[in-house]
């Protein structure tokens, strides 16, 4: 079996706007979801029209400023490939504009020159935990079908503006946290009801095809995939219980790949919706629109769970509520580890849908201590991704397509859970604390020179 990945595998990491770049207000940008919740997905929701507030995300690790002192770095540890999104508000600042704001479209042009200028290619995310506040207090959020026409009015104009810098695309980040924090991925109240959160999450399937579409038209030799939170069940015990449950459970969130990567519901919503009173409304256009397929299907993998009928046994986790795994160890934020997952998930989903995958989050977050000398010592997290990517190369020996990895946070950055920046990912530190007081420095850690290593045999120095 071969001990190095692909010769046109694609390294690098994966960052998000709204948790990275800061200058919430700047350049015309406006008020996003994410600007709203500045506590993080578990935080109360602040309409910054009328309160003053100000959030660690406000200024985040100043890549809106900073960007190509990083992105040297990122070309200095050997990436080839780096995940980013676009500020839905940097471009529509309100969402339903018919024009859009060209200071935004300039910052973008200039990061991804940036980027190209170090050969590092661009992997885009059109929509990553954020949308328009405006489209959520004035018409809804997704709830209304018009934000169907104003998503598909953006998605053309990032389209046609980067069609010679951008081949590599994803529609909306982790599409399937919205079942779970609808607000976040679908502008609605977390009291929503089932029948008004799917209706939503149809509105946002349809635009996610008709943006394929686009896409295809407009920049032909590009690629345009999903993304998807990898949540992985694995069955408690082997009773037919426990084994159905946890069939039942995975195809809570694979319900989004199928839609995305076969153009049609699946025949077991059918059951889902009648028992749970939904009935969506699904024009004979929606039916058509969503035939148009993705190209490949991305992911994101952290941890994997175990799936009962025994509800009595869940338990809160970082953002879904799961059942811990007894034979697997956790990180400090609870996170069960689980190498041999992400092997078990590249060939599950190969199999369902057998279109290339592509992860593009997987990390470890942890509490980093930074030395009197400059350095950290993050052995840590060296181990965890060593043992990821060992099992990324099992499931490629297994024939599965992989086209690349992004680890998540590749510099440290806000979370998106509870906008901290004490949970740390990246290889490269930067000097900011929760109070926001700190100097943005930016400080390489041993898993910096380990990544590098990996990147540059290609894979062969792995353990």
């Amino acid at each position: 079996m071969a001990n190095t990945f692909p010769t046109d595998f694609l390294w690098g990491g994966a960052i998000a706007a709204n948790q990275v770049e800061g200058a919430y207000c700047e350049d015309g940008k406006g008020l996003s979801t994410s600007d709203c919740t500045p506590n993080g997905l578990f935080g109360d929701i602040v309409d910054r029209n009328k309160v003053d507030i100000t959030g660690i995300k406000d200024r985040a690790i100043d890549f809106y400023h900073r960007y190509p002192e990083d992105v040297a770095l990122f070309a200095e540890m050997g990436f080839t490939c780096l995940r980013t999104s676009i500020a839905w508000t940097r471009i529509f600042p309100n969402g339903d504009e018919e024009q859009p704001n060209e200071k935004g479209l300039a910052f973008y042009d200039k990061l991804f020159d940036e980027m190209l200028k170090h050969n590092i290619t661009p992997l885009v995310t059109l929509s990553h935990y954020e949308m328009p506040y405006y489209l959520v207090t004035q018409y809804g959020g997704w709830g209304n079908r018009k934000v169907i026409e104003f998503f598909t009015r953006y998605a053309k104009t990032v389209f046609e503006r980067y069609k010679d810098k951008v081949k590599y695309w994803l529609t909306f980040n982790e599409i399937n946290m919205s079942l779970h924090e609808p607000f976040t991925g679908v502008g609605l109240a977390r009291n929503s009801s089932k029948a008004d959160i799917y209706q939503a999450i149809h509105h946002q399937l349809v635009a996610s095809s008709r943006a394929v579409k686009l896409c295809h038209q407009i920049i032909p030799d590009a690629k345009i995939g999903n993304m998807l939170l990898g949540a992985i069940a694995y069955p408690l015990t082997p009773k037919p219980e426990d084994v159905w449950a946890t069939h039942t459970e995975n195809h809570g969130w694979l319900f989004f790949g199928d839609v995305q990567a076969r153009g049609y519901y699946p025949t077991y919503m059918n059951r889902y919706f009648k028992e749970n009173n939904i009935e969506l409304t699904i024009t004979d256009q929606d039916r058509e629109d969503l035939k148009e397929t993705i190209d490949f299907i991305s992911f994101s993998y952290y941890m994997s769970c175990c799936g009962t009928a025994d509800n009595s046994l869940r338990q809160k986790g970082n953002i879904l509520d799961m059942v811990p795994n007894p034979h697997l160890k956790a990180s400090e934020w609870g996170w069960q580890i689980d190498p041999i997952g992400i092997r078990y998930l590249l060939n599950l989903l190969y199999e369902r849908f057998q279109k290339p995958l592509f992860i593009v989050e997987n990390g470890l977050g942890a509490k980093d201590k930074l030395e009197a000398d400059g350095t950290v010592n993050d052995d840590y997290r060296i181990n965890y991704m060593n043992d990821h990517l060992v099992q990324i190369r099992e499931a490629i020996n297994d024939g599965v397509e992989v086209m690349g990895y992004t680890s998540w946070g590749p510099i440290d950055l806000i979370s998106a859970s509870k906008a901290e920046v004490t949970k740390r990912y990246g290889f490269i530190y930067v000097d900011l604390n929760q109070d926001g007081s700190g100097t943005l420095k930016r400080y390489k850690k041993k898993s910096f020179y380990w990544y590098q290593s990996i990147i540059s045999s290609k894979g062969a120095t792995l353990k």
